[in-house]
């Protein structure tokens, strides 16, 4: 039976992940697996060399990222400090496109304590 990781943080997202990307994609291809999954927290920085490095290793690059979800009163209202998380992964070059812009207006229009 074969596993797939599909929420696994790197070290672009600070204080949560460590491993670099050569250092994952050399664990994955030790233990078998076909595919991996990186959702690092609120960015796509590391999205480019994951693929790379992952198709170079015949891995299946699964691109993602762990969105922050405001609470219910809105990103406007701060009385209440509720970041929720949201798991999300491309399925394809749309799917991608789309998760570079919301990464981009997270950072740009959205900050509520996290991107």
């Amino acid at each position: 039976m074969s596993f797939t990781h599909l929420h696994l943080h790197t070290l672009y997202s600070l204080l949560d992940g460590a491993i670099r990307m050569k250092d994952l994609i050399k664990t994955v291809k030790a233990k078998g697996m076909s595919a991996v999954a990186v959702t690092d927290h609120g960015n796509m920085f590391g999205a480019i060399d994951f693929y790379k490095k992952a198709k170079e290793a015949g891995i299946k690059p699964i691109l993602g990222m762990e969105a922050y979800v405001a609470g219910t009163k809105g990103r406007t209202d701060r009385t209440e400090k509720v970041a929720n998380h949201l798991i999300l992964l491309a399925k394809n070059e749309e799917g991608y496109a789309n998760l570079r812009v919301l990464a981009s207006k997270a950072y740009l229009d959205g900050f509520y304590y996290h991107p």
